[in-house]
């Protein structure tokens, strides 16, 4: 059985980088945001636009297998 002192820190350790995945995702997301030329939540929310909520959900996708490799 391992030392409790090592599962403790595996525990943080899985904390501090889910925390750091989820902020560098949601610091892409505003940076989607931002670059396009119209407001993604109208696109999709009020005008009903599968097209780019297939590509938002594409690049969430991306981001988040890349943010996963580069943590482990």
């Amino acid at each position: 059985m391992e030392d409790l002192g090592l599962q403790i820190k595996y525990i943080i350790s899985t904390i501090v980088y889910s925390m750091l995945g989820f902020i560098l995702f949601v610091g892409a997301l505003y940076v989607i945001e931002k670059i396009t030329m119209f407001s993604i939540k109208t696109k999709v929310v009020s005008e009903g636009n599968i097209a780019v909520a297939i590509v938002l959900g594409s690049i969430m996708i991306a981001m988040g297998i890349i943010i996963s490799s580069a943590i482990h």
